[in-house]
């Protein structure tokens, strides 16, 4: 591992604990693909209904938007290792369970809705006390970009393999046997954390009640533009831009006269320019003005969207996939590396939590807008659509991302009168 960190795509694992971190997390995203691969395919076997796929995903992540705040709390509360350990056991029960039901023949559609919705509220709690962990277990705070960016590279290829892998172990041996995959592969977060090397605790007690702690988390992104405007952007990409995933089956079928693997295909090029971003992000020097590439980058999904939207041709098609890929995984991947490395660490958790809500909750509600809107113009205009408002969002955001400002620093002394503006209000 020495050998890797000397290379600067890979310096964030100079931290012998990040390197830990990342391993654990590894394992584990992969077994999460294949188990949400897995609940799709028994659900869609029981059912044979597209709506009750989306009823599935929908079980599990709307959760995830009513209680991520709440998470976010919990992580600038509490130990975040011992929730993230609580949060790997208990996933790790939600998988086996699922696996009893397959294995017993007990496949009720209720019961694996009734376990989708309890993995959603576990990821609320996990997903705020991970992001903000990653500070804890880098040595160097100048790595913290290339370890964000690594973190979703790594997430990103588990999302492009996952369902692959997925597909294999359910032909050969069925979901149960995905769904015990998951299980076990929980236990390799567990192990890292056990692994990892802890400095004095830095925990905090807040004697707050949590009704003002929720509230701080809007007040503190209120009084910093720089942190609050981003996450707006990113909020109305979510909702009007990012959802153009919902029309991909009708190019597959419709535009491109092909079946289940032509949609495999125009995923896994998204997916590879997704990879291809994050590798980007993570090899850039830390001295980076990440804003710029932010803005460039929601041209470049502009410009993918629209010529995916226009291209008849297979293979121009998937080369504008590709940059889509590229553009769409840059929004979040800045904004989240931006807000971790901008926001008070007092605060942090809350703040992660907030950029979850902004995605988790607003993508679904804009996936049935696009659904309803394509089901009217038709899903190229609708691409087409997304892709022109892409561009008008980047020309709106112009200056606020362009204009070079001085960095906020993320020591505890940073943003001091918004500190006092936090006290006042708690």
């Amino acid at each position: 591992m020495k050998h890797i960190s000397n290379i600067s795509l890979f310096r964030a694992f100079r931290s012998r604990n990040y390197a830990l971190y990342f391993t654990g997390r590894s394992v584990s995203q992969f077994g999460t693909w294949m188990q949400r691969t897995a609940v799709i395919w028994v659900i869609y076997t029981i059912t044979h209904s597209a709506f009750m796929i989306g009823v599935t995903i929908f079980a599990e992540q709307f959760p995830s938007f009513l209680f991520s705040m709440l998470g976010g709390i919990a992580a600038d509360r509490y130990d975040k290792f011992r929730i993230i350990k609580i949060a790997q056991i208990a996933s790790m029960i939600q998988a086996v369970l699922l696996a009893a039901l397959v294995v017993t023949g007990h496949m009720q559609v209720w019961a694996i809705l009734a376990l989708s919705v309890a993995l959603g509220v576990i990821n609320a709690f996990d997903v705020p006390a991970r992001q903000s962990l990653i500070h804890q277990v880098i040595a160097d705070e100048a790595d913290l970009p290339n370890a964000l960016s690594l973190t979703t590279a790594m997430a990103s290829l588990a999302q492009l393999l996952g369902p692959a892998l997925s597909g294999i172990v359910l032909n050969a041996f069925g979901a149960s046997v995905c769904f015990i995959v998951n299980a076990a592969s929980f236990g390799g977060v567990i192990i890292s954390l056990l692994l990892m090397k802890r400095t004095a605790n830095e925990v905090k007690l807040s004697d707050k009640k949590m009704a003002a702690e929720f509230t701080e988390g809007f007040v503190y992104i209120r009084n910093t533009p720089r942190i609050g405007t981003l996450i707006l952007m990113l909020t109305v990409v979510s909702l009007l831009v990012l959802p153009y995933n919902t029309v991909l089956p009708v190019f597959a079928k419709v535009i491109f006269k092909g079946d289940a693997s032509t949609f495999g295909y125009i995923t896994s090029f998204i997916g590879a320019g997704a990879v291809l971003c994050t590798i980007f992000i993570a090899s850039r020097k830390a001295a980076a003005d990440l804003r710029r590439i932010l803005w460039g980058s929601l041209v470049l999904l502009a410009v993918g969207l629209v010529g995916f939207s226009l291209a008849r041709n297979f293979g121009l098609a998937m080369l504008f996939a590709s940059i889509t890929g590229f553009g769409a995984m840059a929004q979040f991947t800045i904004c989240n590396i931006v807000v971790q490395s901008e926001t008070s660490p007092h605060i942090r958790g809350r703040v992660i939590g907030i950029l979850i809500m902004a995605i988790v909750g607003v993508m679904p509600v804009g996936s049935l807008l696009v659904g309803a809107v394509s089901q009217r113009i038709g899903a190229p205009v609708t691409v087409l659509c997304q892709g022109i408002i892409a561009l008008v969002i980047a020309i709106s955001f112009f200056r606020i991302l362009t204009t070079h400002t001085k960095k906020i620093t993320a020591s505890p002394l940073a943003n001091e009168e918004e500190e006092v503006l936090i006290e006042r209000v708690g």
